[in-house]
């Protein structure tokens, strides 16, 4: 009734209520069932759990079966027989029962059901299944199509790789080849074995003919190998029509699967068998980047050091078998080379190799990576390995990235002493860039040093054959003459250089400050020369260093040819019989100074030593000109600076006028890797430059890599930051790129491309777009002769009114450089040639790392060599000076000032004039050997090389120099040549009076870091001082120096 409250309902209508619910599922519900059901069939076939993997090696094991039972019945041909004489049928009924259930499952779990239907499985099973059941029934057997059980073969590999039968990827493969071509082999002999017992349907079997299976089998296998003997043949239509289609897809798969399975199967045995040993017999361990391309490179410059005899084996552990062509490489070179597939993370791989008895385990990286931080994990993890497994075995490892460097100096037992070395490529590289800034072509006067020239040039232009020849000289080392002991270094330089026709340029000398022994270049008068010093030469082959070790005075006093001196038979030599007629034989050559000189320069030598072991007794935190130096001393400090202080704006650019100064293009983003831009900034912030000297470096990029990067950068001064991009004409000219002496474009970080050629781009149109602007230089003075200019590859041009911005362009690919050759517009390039060869490098304006390979055989067979050249591209720092400064770290001894001082007081690179500068008052000085004793003799400064103009004609308007490294004894000298040297730290290398005019009143310190554009060497002086004098070379440059405990060449964390 209407109003009546009802009250609760019964229990048993509730249970009614319940139960048709219960009943009649909602389609939501039914749904929900149906997908769980569906993906827990789906995860069983796919043998995800250990239900599903029973299941799938049951099916596999039962088709097997089945096509056993096939192979029993095909012995009598085709045709009808009784289920109570064939006891096979009922079981290969059950087999198919069971197949049918499975067949069921596949098709609930497909996700497209007409797709299934077109699946090889379901061919197979619908044309097997439904015929076993109809002879069943009808009490006959008929073999029709249970041949296509041989189809299951197919999935052979994946049932070895769940029974962890088959690991490794040649396993997989080689059982991948085996099955197919099997279920080929097994599927055509059943089908001819039906065709030819059964006969063409529309003849109604009257030309069948009774062949067995073996018989078929033995006919496929002459079609697959086109032998074709033609004692078994096809006589039904349907069988010859299939023999046709067949030969032409056996061809296909005979020519490329068998060849590949022989190979497999034999590279299994041939790259797994570990390497033997022999007592007496050197060998070398290879690993890391092992491909075709870093294989090359590596013999070639391995093999370079030791040619014409091979004594040490080279065994290369690679994870992957190697490939057509770096097998065929190895074949041309089986006599010394061996390869083990293997990883260096194994102790098991590192048995077969037997690295424990090796001379050296070499660690390749790949510079062309898109991760550069994974690759340098991945080889640290390999020396980690090693050392694990063998704490004594040398070490030379590739690293890309400098702030890795510090994980390997933690590893216990990483040893410096033992031969241990550490090759960082971005160290080295932007070292090079960073001193092609500061001196022009010097970057392509040290990698001359370093590259082997082998191709067959033939020049055009007689610059061509300046540079071609002096492409020939190298660092070499050679341990001295005891006849040297106690000498001078400038003196055993001097007559090496006459004498030997040997250039000397530096020594290893044990330092007075560290307990250790050190690299120094050009030392001064003071440093005498011990017993069995090692000397650095530059010179064209070893056998000719070798003559500074045969060298005696007694035995080779009137030898006047150099090739001539040779090891003698003296026993017994005295210092006084043996420096007395050197010094005479040299002197008679050049006569430059007398012995009264020589005494009076090395006494103020002592004097200005005095005074600098002096100086740590004046530091005065509250001198404000006092330079401010890291702890090392070999490098410029400043307090931390917040990067906003240091981002520049393009409309402030009236603000922050730069001249002569270094622009770095970077390109990168918040996710690039770190180029490393400290590499590039230390040394331009080397302590041998004093404040003012000092150029600001401007850096044009994208603000957020800036963000990462600025953590190693804080605490370097005069850096500054322009947000933008260097392919943007307007952010060139807000960092007034017009006044600048040099402009480097730095190569991108590495991105995952189709082609090398392309990874270049962002470089290329930089460069591009900087060389497209031209500068318009200020006209000659009437009043100032035109003789008088400056011939420095400055900014200040007189015989010019317009010119290109000087720019150093990075390539990561050499080939790309005939981009660059055309955009210079250079004339005279040699065609086809490399990237050294090419007139952008001779003239210094290009640069490629590319080379840096060739230092680990380097540094393998004389790591001193090593040594040198990061002393001379990093600043002055060394893996020596590295673990020195680490050792005395814990001592105390890094707060001395004297320490300071003694790394600060080094000679630093730089290009002089021979016209404007104090080589002007070397007489005579017609050849390359004059000036180089007479700069030795008066002013202590080291002439390595020259840096002339190409052609003083009209069509050289830009007045492009070439590079010409070691002149010979006899090269004459042109007024116009600037001259490398190696220059004492305290050496004033311009006179007042030869400024240019514009810059006569300007005050001293600014006026000679102009003039110097390409280098200064001029210290902070009165203008009274600049008059030459060799006390005035000699004085100290400031009265103190303050220290702070930062030390810039120590590796940070690595930025995320």
């Amino acid at each position: 009734m209407k109003g009546r409250k009802q009250g609760p309902r019964p229990p048993v209508q509730n249970l009614k209520l319940f139960s048709s619910e219960r009943s009649g599922l909602n389609p939501l519900r039914r749904f929900y069932f149906y997908r769980v059901f569906h993906d827990r069939i789906e995860l069983l076939l796919s043998a995800q759990t250990f239900v599903g993997q029973v299941l799938v090696i049951l099916v596999f094991v039962l088709s097997i079966g089945s096509l056993i039972i096939y192979f029993i019945n095909s012995t009598d041909p085709t045709g009808m027989c009784s289920i109570s004489e064939d006891k096979t049928l009922p079981v290969d009924l059950s087999f198919n029962a069971f197949f049918s259930f499975y067949f069921g499952l596949r098709f609930w779990a497909a996700d497209d059901k007409i797709k299934f239907w077109l699946e090889m499985n379901s061919i197979v099973d619908i044309f097997t299944i439904p015929p076993t059941f109809i002879s069943y029934y009808l009490k006959s057997n008929w073999l029709g199509f249970r041949f296509l059980r041989a189809l299951r073969l197919l999935e052979l590999p994946k049932i070895l790789q769940i029974l962890h039968v088959i690991k490794s990827s040649n396993s997989v493969k080689l059982s991948k080849l085996m099955s197919i071509v099997l279920s080929t082999w097994f599927t055509a002999a059943g089908f001819l074995h039906l065709v030819e017992n059964s006969g063409d349907p529309w003849l109604s079997g009257r030309n069948s003919q009774s062949m067995s299976y073996f018989e078929s089998i033995y006919l496929v296998t002459a079609t697959m190998s086109t032998v074709g003997f033609g004692d078994v043949v096809a006589k039904t239509s349907l069988g010859r029509t299939f023999i046709v289609f067949f030969t032409l897809g056996s061809l296909i798969l005979f020519a490329n699967c068998i060849p590949e399975m022989v190979e497999l199967f034999t590279n299994r045995r041939k790259y797994t068998k570990p390497y033997e040993a022999v007592k007496g017999k050197k060998f070398i361990v290879v690993c890391g980047n092992i491909t075709i391309d870093s294989v090359t490179a590596f013999l070639r410059n391995f093999l370079r050091h030791r040619s014409g005899e091979i004594n040490t084996e080279i065994v290369f552990l690679g994870e992957a078998p190697p490939s057509l062509e770096l097998e065929t490489l190895l074949k041309c070179n089986l006599s010394f080379t061996t390869f083990v597939c293997g990883s260096a993370l194994k102790f098991e791989d590192l048995k077969r190799v037997s690295v424990e008895s090796a001379e050296a385990c070499l660690i390749l990286a790949n510079p062309l990576c898109s991760d550069l931080h994974a690759e340098d994990n991945s080889n640290i993890m390999r020396v980690l390995s090693i050392k694990n497994y063998n704490s004594r075995t040398r070490i030379i490892i590739q690293i890309l990235q400098s702030h890795n460097k510090a994980f390997l100096s933690k590893i216990p037992t990483w040893n410096w002493g033992a031969g241990d070395n550490i090759i960082c490529f971005a160290e080295l590289k932007l070292g090079f860039i960073a001193q092609g800034c500061l001196v022009p072509g010097l970057c392509t006067f040290l990698t001359t040093l370093f590259i082997e020239q082998n191709q067959k040039v033939f020049p055009k232009h007689p610059w061509q054959k300046y540079f071609l020849n002096s492409l020939k000289n190298k660092i070499l080392t050679q341990r001295l003459s005891d006849t040297f002991t106690g000498m001078t270094f400038p003196e055993v330089c001097r007559l090496c250089f006459v004498k030997l026709h040997l250039m000397l340029i530096a020594i290893q000398h044990k330092s007075v400050f560290h307990n250790c022994r050190s690299l120094i270049l050009n030392p001064s008068a003071q440093v005498r020369l011990e017993k069995d010093t090692l000397g650095f030469f530059i010179a064209e082959s070893s056998q000719a260093v070798k003559r500074a070790f045969f060298y005696c005075s007694h035995c080779h006093k009137n030898v006047h040819t150099p090739e001539l001196i040779e090891k003698c038979g003296c026993k017994t030599r005295s210092r006084e019989e043996l420096t007395g007629p050197a010094m005479v034989v040299v002197k008679s050559s050049t006569s430059c100074i007398s012995e009264s000189q020589d005494s009076a320069r090395e006494q103020e030598s002592s004097l200005s030593i005095a005074s600098l072991k002096n100086r740590g007794m004046m530091v005065s935190d509250t001198t404000e000109d006092s330079d401010q130096l890291d702890s090392s001393g070999m490098f410029h400090w400043c307090r931390s600076t917040p990067l906003d202080k240091v981002v520049l704006k393009r409309t402030d650019k009236s603000k922050h006028e730069f001249r002569d100064h270094i622009v770095a293009c970077v390109f990168g983003d918040a996710h690039s890797a770190l180029v490393g831009l400290r590499n590039f900034v230390m040394p331009l912030r080397a302590s041998n430059f004093t404040r003012q000297e000092l150029k600001d470096i401007v850096f044009i990029g994208p603000l957020e890599y800036f963000h990462r990067e600025w953590r190693f950068l804080r605490n370097f001064p005069q850096i500054y930051i322009m947000p933008g991009s260097a392919l943007y004409t307007g952010d060139l000219h807000a960092v007034n790129i017009e006044q600048c002496s040099m402009c480097a474009v730095l190569a991108a970080p590495s991105k995952p491309l189709s082609s090398q050629i392309l990874v270049d781009t962002e470089t290329i149109m930089a460069t591009l777009n900087i060389q497209s602007l031209r500068v318009s230089g200020p006209t000659q003075r009437p009043s100032e002769p035109e003789a008088k200019a400056v011939p420095t590859f400055s900014k200040h041009e007189w015989k010019r009114r317009y010119q290109q911005i000087p720019i150093l362009t990075e390539l990561k690919n050499p080939s790309n450089i005939h981009f660059i050759e055309q955009i210079g517009g250079l004339d005279g390039t040699l065609k086809g040639t490399s990237l050294h060869l090419s007139t952008s490098f001779s003239t210094g304006t290009v640069f490629s790392g590319n080379f840096l390979d060739s230092l680990l055989a380097t540094a393998f067979y004389n790591y001193h060599v090593l040594e040198l050249l990061q002393m001379l591209v990093t600043g002055g720092i060394s893996s020596q000076m590295e673990q020195c400064l680490v050792k005395e770290k814990h001592y105390g001894f890094h707060e001395g000032c004297a320490t300071v001082m003694s790394g600060r007081a080094r000679c630093k690179l730089g290009l002089l004039s021979l016209e404007k500068t104090i080589l002007s008052d070397v007489k005579p000085r017609k050849t390359f050997g004059q000036l180089f004793c007479g700069s030795l003799d008066n002013y202590g400064i080291l002439c390595v090389g020259l840096y002339r103009v190409m052609d003083e004609g009209e069509h050289n308007l830009e007045h492009k120099r070439f590079v010409i490294t070691r002149p010979a004894n006899e090269f004459h000298l042109l007024p116009s040549d600037l001259v490398f040297c190696a220059i004492p730290f305290s050496t004033i290398c311009y006179k007042t009076e030869e400024i240019p005019y514009k810059l006569k009143n300007v005050p001293s310190a600014q006026t000679l870091d102009n003039v110097t554009n390409v280098m200064s060497m001029a210290p902070e002086r009165p203008e009274h001082l600049f008059k030459v004098s060799t006390v005035a070379e000699k004085t100290p440059q400031h009265s103190s120096s303050r220290v702070y405990p930062s030390q810039p060449f120590a590796s940070s964390d690595q930025e995320k």
